[in-house]
């Protein structure tokens, strides 16, 4: 049995980009043992991954590094693979025993994050396919939805669409509440597709204030998700439309058409060059982004 420890101590969406790889290892070694050591942010989500054999968690303070270095030490890795590329990670892999290491260098913007993970697997001895992208094939069975309604396109609405809340120096891109009824309404027209709105864990004050303003039957909002209701949701889905974040390799894993808003003033092809069905328009004034967007449905 090959023996892989994969460091993931960040979010959700880093921990999708490290699904590809793992896709990958699975496939080129049908040996394989992958364990993922996660943060409080992803553990509950890798854990929903049956091609992932353990998930070990890492809690905040020395403590539970300490715990955690001990722990590992009674295991050989073929491969430890620091995929996060995080100071915590580096720490604890130098005490490990293992036959090999790879070590993602995440500030290197000279080339997409998806031409490193094919260095890597090429680096293992490996070959990588374009299948490997599919990341979510296992979960398919479970999650798609065959017997309810998935004319719908899903608008993800959270905290970036507010860069008071989110990156200050980010383009605002906010709507006040009747810019955002018509823009749903456009859409909802446009497409002739159900359109289901879904936020992050707050839901954002415009959407408590724009419910009563909407059409049930054509346009709701759903609150509270999980992150695996979210991703089940966008799943079964015609078309996403969001800003940037977890949802949209969950778009691209099943080559669902997205359209991406994203900041000029960041480098968003590092981390979305593999991606497929894709569309991604820059942050403007409301009432050119939803022309923008519209223009492309």
């Amino acid at each position: 049995m090959s023996k892989y420890l994969i460091f993931r101590t960040d979010r959700i969406g880093d921990f999708l980009l490290s699904c590809i790889l793992i896709k990958s290892i699975k496939r080129n070694d049908d040996n394989s043992h992958i364990t993922v050591l996660a943060s409080n942010k992803n553990f509950d989500y890798i854990s929903s991954f049956t091609n992932i054999d353990k998930v070990l968690i890492l809690k905040k303070g020395l403590i539970y590094k300490l715990k955690t270095i001990f722990f590992l030490r009674n295991y050989f890795f073929d491969f430890t693979i620091l995929h996060d590329g995080k100071n915590r990670s580096k720490l604890i892999n130098f005490f490990l025993k293992k036959k090999n290491c790879l070590y993602f260098n995440n500030k290197n913007i000279s080339i997409s994050h998806h031409e490193k993970i094919v260095k890597a697997v090429n680096d293992m001895g490996f070959d990588f396919k374009n299948r490997d992208l599919n990341i979510l094939e296992e979960k398919l069975i479970e999650y798609y939805d065959k017997e309810n309604d998935n004319d719908y396109a899903v608008l993800h609405y959270d905290e970036k669409w507010s860069n008071i809340n989110y990156i200050k120096n980010f383009v605002n891109i906010e709507p006040n509440k009747s810019e955002l009824v018509s823009f749903l309404n456009e859409i909802q027209a446009l497409t002739k597709l159900k359109i289901i709105i879904t936020t992050g864990i707050h839901t954002p004050k415009i959407l408590n204030d724009i419910s009563r303003s909407l059409n049930e039957r054509k346009i709701s909002i759903k609150k509270n998700l999980t992150f695996l209701e979210l991703e089940k949701i966008i799943v079964n889905s015609k078309l996403l439309i969001s800003c940037h974040g977890s949802v949209s390799h969950i778009a691209t894993a099943l080559c669902i058409k997205q359209i991406d808003i994203i900041d000029k003033s960041y480098h968003y092809n590092i981390w979305t060059k593999h991606f497929r069905n894709y569309n991604s328009i820059y942050r403007t004034d409301f009432k050119k982004l939803s022309d923008d967007i519209c223009k492309l449905l």
